[in-house]
């Protein structure tokens, strides 16, 4: 009789994950690549704009240029495990958050589903919806803020 292996996310704690188990968590969503506004008044409250990094692709929801980001975009927060406590800022679809918070992963995630555009076709991802960086004036994202954290 086979014996069941239980996926690594649900045996593993995010420090024991090898890169490419890490690197596998992500969704492909392009969420966490969104400009954001913090509110003056409560900094707990993260909002999440329509604008997108110069970097990511508005329609795949990749970042262009994943090895030389922090370079590129200096502001760029970069995940590891040892920052899993901070990760309340991500959505709440995130599978790094998902995962630190000890919560499974969604049905449309590609670990689960096995399609990699699961997240596109479950609408978590804002592909086709994103506006460029450059193309929004700072001072105007706030008129494009599609939700908040």
């Amino acid at each position: 009789m086979a014996q069941r292996v239980t996926a690594f996310w649900k045996r593993k704690t995010l420090e024991q994950m090898d890169q490419q188990e890490w690197e596998s968590l992500c969704d492909g969503c392009g969420l966490c690549c969104l400009q954001k506004l913090e509110d003056e008044d409560d900094a707990a409250s993260i909002y999440y704009t329509r604008v997108a990094c110069k970097l990511l692709d508005l329609n795949t929801c990749r970042c262009s240029d994943y090895s030389n980001r922090r370079q590129l975009v200096p502001d760029c927060v970069q995940l590891t495990p040892a920052t899993a406590e901070a990760f309340a800022w991500l959505p709440p679809t995130c599978a790094y958050r998902l995962v630190a918070e000890g919560e499974d992963l969604p049905p449309w995630h590609h670990l689960i589903s096995g399609d990699p555009k699961g997240v596109h076709h479950a609408r978590i991802s804002q592909a086709g919806r994103m506006l460029a960086e450059g193309s929004v004036p700072e001072d105007d994202w706030e008129e494009h803020i599609i939700f908040r954290v």
